[in-house]
């Protein structure tokens, strides 16, 4: 045969003979080693490749790309020109702490591509040259014949070439609950991935049976690879967070370069000596950039961090911890995140009645009260074929099992009625078993009772009934009418998301021959994947703080309304979007497009279609978090303005590709995230408003000493001692505010909101003239009234503004909010930090070796009063301007309009 040209994309479609002889492959023979290697070379080993991650040292230059970062440099390079080596020494050091802790955070980048990777390290075993040999799954090639057995991981994406009972798990790849039969049949050309039984995927895992496979695609070649390449393109493209403060640090370069080159330009015309100048226009710079602002945020987002673990959330990146805070949708996968990704019975049919599980009592109920299912030998009956119709394991006791979810949930609900496998085994010893076949659709198993067999079925409904003549223990006919109510019946249950099984036995059955047709049918037995049982509370406090919950999962569309009806996300005649419906509207007009983001539950949607949902959604202005456990989750989870995986049943792919992982699975965690992110935002609002203000007053002082002709009221070294010790721990103590109590009743902000908006803005304005206008009234009364020299007057100037700053820490509470009980006062840590800067303040003034460095001068008692007395007034300003405000609005009414616009 002639060696294959390319991989197969179409193999699912073709019968095994049109797929093997496209690759050029004998299935009794195999692949000859000497083409198994040339292929190899061909097309490569199978392996996910992925972008190389950035070096050390080049991960190191990028924190110095800001442009906050670039203006500091300057600064330190004019600085040494000019020979101001401890200014340089000083600014450098800024630089050097800014940029550490930038690189150490940034280093912990997201290593997703890295788990999907490691799903490819594992053996195969495959049929070559005519024999059976152990290889690398790395050296599997297009055209290798894989023998296939229950527990091996699947290496490759390949044709069925033959199945005994295999049975694939797929959920994390289709969203599929439970595990899909795989035979030799093609499937129609345009079959979705969840539809194709006649091929087997690289990464899931086998559950039960055996078979071969003929390997169709390897390495990127797989859908697993194709995932892959998803996550490595996807991009959030940074979070709200940073999107803001990069904005913010833009504003804050072009205004200081205006300021500087005006101030400059004003001295420079005065007849000011160019040194002054320069060394005024490095103070400028000094003083309009916050240094501390970067670190404080860090710091701030990291105790975040600490939070939220205690709650179960670990977080990987820094800026998700803000951004759930942001959060207006949060996009959800359905299995193992809002249901519990297991199977149990969930109602019983049988002609003598209509049964359902109380899993939490362990019983059986009927029309509401428990009863003794012994007493219904119908009930008996189907319960008993469940049983030994199985080939699964289950210990009661640990509640849990071994084998296909289905078969452990018909024996859990067997032992309810006192049915224990090993014991029916014994009593009725199994002698063949017929497994699931792909084409009949059904399983049986055949046991002996006295001196002949019967066989125990169960299966799909339209095949076991279409097989059944007779219902019931007393055999009584069943004809065409009773069989059209029981189909009926069987598709009601499955409208509702429930899977459904019929069992049968045939009394009469021989050996080793397959089972005819002659059943007697006993009943329908429905199962579902059961919702976690904190969702529905979670669902309704999401809610009320104004965030949207989607659904978007791989499984079936009428499952999927089920579920969500279940847990109070959706209301009864909800609409399903597919996946196929979501690609047509995505390519329609922008009025059409609309409709995606009206709805609620997407169902079998694909990897792709994923990105597409959370695209569309991210397009209206929404910030998207994802959740989601599955290898195709992964790409949708990086995508997103934050990734949230489940630690526990999750795979390492979905965990890797997160921003956040729920180490409990608890969608609940969730809520406490979303209070904490959006107690982070108001903490770095409060804290830019303040170290903003406090620059701003700096600035002014400068500026307006400089064009009036004072002595420069503060030095380029004084300011980085303002910036770096006496701004910077009363914003961390404002940073470390619990919150207010209603924050989870409030709607998100708007995504583009900026972290200071005009109001804030314009208190910064407000309290940044209150505390400049303060300072330089001390630095004028110390020459004109007190008659001190200018070095003296310098240092009046210094101590009053860094007191100002101080207690301006107490004009941060919120307006319309008590004198004595808010939020800033009862924060023990602001006064902690008040203290601290009080002792350093003094130590910097007092302790030779730093009051040299930053050419302190003695002030005398009234220099100490008149700069006291001088920094009382901005506080006392500011305690005037707050109560003149109001409390900011109700947010009822903007969350009514909210909800109302959703569907």
């Amino acid at each position: 045969m002639e060696p294959a040209a390319s991989t197969i994309r179409n193999a699912h479609s073709m019968t095994v003979p049109d797929v093997a002889a496209a690759l050029g492959v004998d299935p009794a023979r195999g692949l000859d080693d000497q083409e198994a290697e040339l292929r190899l070379r061909q097309f490569g080993a199978n392996a996910l490749t992925t972008k190389k991650r950035l070096s050390d040292v080049r991960l190191l230059l990028r924190q110095f790309a800001s442009p906050v970062m670039l203006l500091l440099a300057g600064a330190t390079a004019l600085s040494l020109a000019f020979g101001e080596y401890q200014q340089a020494v000083a600014i450098a050091a800024v630089l050097f702490i800014n940029s550490a802790i930038g690189y150490f955070t940034e280093r912990r980048a997201v290593r997703s591509l890295e788990a999907l990777r490691r799903l490819g390290k594992r053996s195969a075993r495959v049929r070559r040259s005519g024999h059976v040999q152990q290889i690398a799954a790395e050296k599997l090639v297009p055209g290798d014949m894989v023998l296939l057995d229950a527990g091996d991981v699947v290496a490759a994406d390949m044709r069925c070439a033959s199945s005994a009972t295999l049975r694939i798990d797929e959920s994390a790849l289709t969203g599929e609950s439970v595990p899909v039969g795989k035979g030799i049949e093609p499937n129609l050309t345009l079959a979705g991935l969840h539809e194709r039984s006649a091929v087997l995927f690289k990464g899931t895992h086998i559950v039960s049976g055996g078979g071969e496979g003929i390997v169709t695609g390897t390495g990127l070649a797989t859908e697993l690879g194709r995932i892959t390449q998803l996550v490595d393109e996807a991009s959030g493209g940074g979070s709200p967070l940073e999107r803001q403060l990069s904005f913010l640090s833009r504003q804050l370069i072009w205004i200081t370069l205006v300021l500087a080159a005006a101030i400059s330009a004003a001295g420079l015309s005065a007849g000011r000596p160019v040194f002054l100048m320069v060394e005024t226009a490095i103070a400028l710079a000094v003083a309009a950039i916050p240094e501390g602002l970067p670190i404080v945020a860090t710091l701030t987002l990291a105790r975040g961090m600490l939070r939220m673990a205690r709650h179960n959330a670990l977080v990987e990146n820094l800026a998700a911890v803000e951004t759930l805070g942001s959060t207006t949708v949060i996009m959800t996968d359905k299995t193992g995140t809002l249901t519990e990704n297991r199977m149990e019975v969930e109602q019983i049919l049988t002609p003598s009645g209509d049964f359902s599980i109380d899993h939490g009592l362990a019983s059986i109920v009927k029309e509401g009260a428990i009863v003794d299912p012994s007493a219904d030998p119908e009930l008996m009956q189907a319960l008993l074929i469940g049983v030994l119709c199985s080939n699964a394991e289950y210990d009661r006791h640990a509640y849990s099992g071994t084998g296909d979810p289905m078969e452990i949930a018909l024996l859990r609900a067997g032992s309810f009625a006192g049915l224990d496998r090993k014991q029916q085994i014994a009593t009725f010893p199994e002698v063949a078993e017929h497994p699931f076949d792909t084409a009949t659709r059904r399983m049986a198993t055949i046991h002996r009772t006295g001196d002949h067999h019967f066989a125990a079925v169960k299966g799909a409904p339209e095949e076991v009934l279409a097989a059944a003549d007779r219902i019931g223990i007393k055999m009584e006919p069943l004809d065409e009418a009773e069989r059209t109510t029981w189909l009926r019946r069987g598709e009601e249950l499955a409208a509702r998301g429930l899977r459904v099984l019929a069992v049968a036995v045939h009394p009469r059955a021989i050996k080793d021959q397959p089972v005819p047709d002659g059943l007697v049918f006993y009943g329908l037995v429905a199962f579902r994947d059961p919702p976690r049982g904190d969702i529905p509370e979670t669902i309704a406090a999401l809610r009320r703080a104004g965030i949207r919950v989607v659904m978007a999962t791989g499984d079936h569309p009428s499952t999927a309304l089920g579920i969500s009806q279940a847990i109070g996300l959706t209301e009864p005649g909800a609409l399903v979007m597919t996946g196929a419906e979501l690609s047509r509207l995505l390519n329609a007009s922008a009025a059409e497009r609309q409709e995606i983001v009206r709805r609620q539950i997407f169902a079998r949607v694909s990897p792709e279609e994923k990105l597409q949902l959370i695209n569309a959604f991210q397009r209206e202005g929404e910030v998207v978090a994802m959740t989601g456990d599955g290898v195709n989750d992964a790409p949708a989870l990086s995508k997103a303005d934050i990734g949230v995986a489940m630690g526990q049943r999750g795979t390492d792919v979905a965990r890797e590709a997160a921003d956040m992982v729920l180490l409990d699975d608890a969608f609940s965690t969730i809520v406490h995230a979303v209070r904490e992110g959006r107690v982070i935002f108001a903490n770095i609002r409060r804290f830019s408003a303040y170290l903003l203000s406090c620059n701003l007053a700096e600035v002014l002082v400068v500026g307006i000493a400089v064009f009036t002709g004072l002595p420069l009221a503060l030095l380029p070294l004084q300011i980085l001692f303002l910036n770096f010790v006496t701004d910077v721990f009363p914003a961390f103590a404002l940073a470390a505010g619990e919150g207010e109590g209603d924050v989870l009743d409030r709607p998100p902000r708007q995504p583009n909101e900026a972290i200071l908006t005009k109001a804030q803005w314009l208190s910064v304005a407000v309290y940044g003239a209150a505390i400049s206008g303060a300072t330089l009234l001390a630095l004028i009364s110390s020459i004109h009234i007190l008659g001190l020299a200018a070095e003296q007057a310098t240092t009046v100037s210094f101590v009053t503004i860094a007191l100002a700053q101080l207690w301006h820490t107490f004009n941060m509470r919120e307006s319309g909010t008590g004198l004595w009980y808010n939020s800033v006062i009862q924060n023990r840590f602001v006064w902690y930090a008040t203290a601290l800067c009080l002792v350093l303040l003094l130590a910097g003034i007092n302790v030779p070796l730093l009051s040299e460095m930053l050419e302190i001068a003695s002030i005398g008692m009234n220099g100490w009063a008149l700069a006291l007395g001088c920094s009382l007034l901005p506080l006392i300003a500011g305690q005037l301007w707050l109560a003149s405000g109001t409390r900011r609005p109700a947010i009822g009414s903007h969350l009514k309009v909210k909800l109302n616009e959703q569907p």
